[in-house]
């Protein structure tokens, strides 16, 4: 018996070294499109048409805001470790232009993360005119402005105004 529990605290420590491990083994996930059976990147610029486009790769992931004849189809690779934040392993953006004459692929081209920029948010607000009321301030604002009940004395409670009494 003297000997049992040893073991037992070994093979509890084991297990619990085992799932801390698993833990911490990265999730890994695709977003967006995905290539079934041709690539965005096998689209042949003069060759292919809008609709030969939709019926190889499907609907794109976008369209350009202002110009509707450039389709974008997007898709990446992102990794996570246990409570960390996400990390984007890689990103494909093939941009593919047509000519709004012909219809025909003018051009395609493919960035990576590469390409992209980092760019800093300004998180800051923008001031709106006036000042901000406290919270008693607005509490006390309210005194006076006006009557919960209609103006009719002899109405009662949960009466509309005009109705019979």
């Amino acid at each position: 018996m003297h000997r049992k529990f040893p073991l037992l605290t070994f093979a509890a420590a084991l297990a619990l070294g085992g799932v801390a491990l698993g833990a911490c083994s990265p999730t890994v996930s695709y977003q967006g499109f995905q290539a079934v059976d041709q690539k965005p990147q096998d689209i042949k610029a003069g060759v292919d048409t809008r609709s030969t486009v939709l019926s190889k790769l499907g609907s794109p992931t976008a369209t350009s805001t202002f110009n509707k004849d450039i389709w974008f189809y997007i898709s990446q690779l992102r990794n996570q470790t246990s409570f960390f934040d996400p990390k984007t392993i890689h990103r494909d953006v093939v941009a593919i232009a047509f000519d709004p004459s012909t219809e025909q692929v003018k051009s395609v081209h493919t960035y990576t993360l590469k390409d992209g920029r980092v760019f800093a948010y300004n998180r800051r607000e923008t001031p709106t005119r006036g000042r901000e009321m406290t919270f008693l301030e607005q509490m006390i604002g309210t005194i006076g402005a006006g009557s919960v009940m209609p103006s009719d004395q002899n109405a009662t409670p949960g009466s509309h105004p005009g109705e019979p009494h």
